[in-house]
């Protein structure tokens, strides 16, 4: 049998955060706030936002504890209107001056159509869905400037699974699927990539439920935590730059779908 020489196909070497530039949003709970603080630990400069201070000033001291405090920009934005969209690269344009990563994670829980109104469908679809689309046409011009970049949607699992008393939720999630696949194809030639992961239940604040059920659901398999999530993206952004882990599902050991 011939060997194969893998010297002759290039050796594995994992991309270097070191001094990236990482737009998160949603970035001041759950899976955000715990992506920011692994990949600044890995070098990467991160920039966060959510629509509350308190939250805010949880994630600052987060760093502040970890003694990464100078890796951190912070600010508060609500991404589901226009000027929260053009206050957000406002500042990526005052203190990053460019953009190589943008991980698309802002989100709000929804349930059924039979609840609700107009307006708090369409607060929902702009959060979840169309400040997707917003910031990535923002961070794909600056990307193109710089000759690349990357890409990643936050996603969720409910967008093939589909369960019942879900479906507003789940159409935004399905509509960042078909969006992520559709926008790789569109600007891979400019040499960015798109990945989208796609987790399972996870215990985050958007889960409204006890704290000690999700601890109970965490212990027994049933549930991630936003660490799990994390490790993922940092896993994708490493990945060497020829390969693009497209789409990812996460869930737990013991989750039935």
């Amino acid at each position: 049998m011939q060997q194969t020489n893998f010297s002759s196909i290039g050796k594995y070497e994992p991309e270097e955060l070191t001094g990236k530039k990482i737009l998160i949003t949603g970035g001041t709970t759950g899976i955000g706030r715990s992506t920011a603080l692994l990949l600044a630990s890995y070098g990467a400069k991160v920039m966060v936002f959510g629509r509350h201070q308190p939250e805010l000033n949880d994630t600052i001291q987060a760093f502040k504890d970890a003694g990464m405090e100078g890796k951190v920009h912070g600010f508060t934005a609500d991404i589901a209107e226009k000027k929260g969209i053009e206050e957000t690269f406002k500042q990526v344009d005052e203190h990053f001056e460019g953009l190589d990563i943008l991980i698309n994670n802002a989100a709000v829980p929804f349930k059924g159509i039979e609840e609700g109104t107009y307006d708090d469908w369409q607060y929902v679809l702009n959060t979840n869905l169309l400040s997707y689309l917003a910031c990535s046409h923002e961070a794909v011009k600056r990307m193109k400037e710089k000759g690349g970049g990357q890409i990643v949607f936050i996603g969720s699992l409910s967008a093939d699974v589909r369960s019942a008393n879900s479906s507003v939720y789940t159409a935004t999630k399905a509509g960042i699927q078909a969006f992520s696949e559709a926008l790789r194809k569109e600007v891979q030639s400019s040499n960015i990539k798109v990945s989208l992961i796609e987790p399972g239940l996870v215990g985050t604040d958007l889960l409204d439920m006890p704290a000690e059920k999700k601890l109970e659901m965490q212990q027994k398999e049933e549930m991630l935590i936003p660490e799990d999530i994390a490790s993922l993206v940092l896993f994708l952004l490493r990945q060497p730059w020829r390969c693009n882990l497209m789409t990812s599902s996460l869930l737990p050991v013991q989750q039935s779908i």
